[in-house]
């Protein structure tokens, strides 16, 4: 008696993303999930300590705007400048490494924010910069 061969079938998962994959892909929405929880509470528990903080009649400071942002990084350059007196001390000091490393923030800034910018806040920028930058060659040269 001659045996028949059974034929069977062959399975073939074509799927572009493995089981694995999406196992990885959902373990990595849910934890992108709980960590924007946490962002989003970390922010309302803030904005309530804010809140108390200026109800207990503490002075506001001004909003924060890209503008302030960069009026305080200027500032600081100018400080380490030896062009404005240090808030605390109010001696003039030069610290060039200083005064450089919040410039390269500042045109690391630039760089990052291009294109995203208000027309001001782009001229601003650019303001700030050239004029540190001049500060800083003129200093260094003495």
């Amino acid at each position: 008696m001659e045996e028949q061969e059974e034929k069977g079938f062959v399975v073939k998962d074509r799927r572009k993303v493995s089981l694995e994959e999406e196992v990885q892909e959902t373990v990595s929405r849910e934890r992108k999930g709980r960590a924007e929880e946490r962002e989003a509470s970390a922010k309302a528990e803030f904005e309530e300590a804010s809140r108390q903080e200026q109800t207990k009649g503490h002075f506001p400071l001004p909003a924060v705007a890209f503008s302030t942002f960069i009026f305080s990084l200027s500032s600081s350059a100018l400080v380490h400048l030896g062009e404005i007196p240090e808030p605390n001390t109010q001696e003039r000091r030069l610290d060039l490494p200083m005064a450089k490393q919040i410039i390269d923030t500042l045109g690391m800034l630039e760089e990052k924010t291009r294109g995203n910018l208000d027309m001001d806040e782009e001229r601003l920028l650019k303001s700030v910069l050239y004029d540190l930058r001049m500060r800083f060659v003129q200093k260094s040269a003495k």
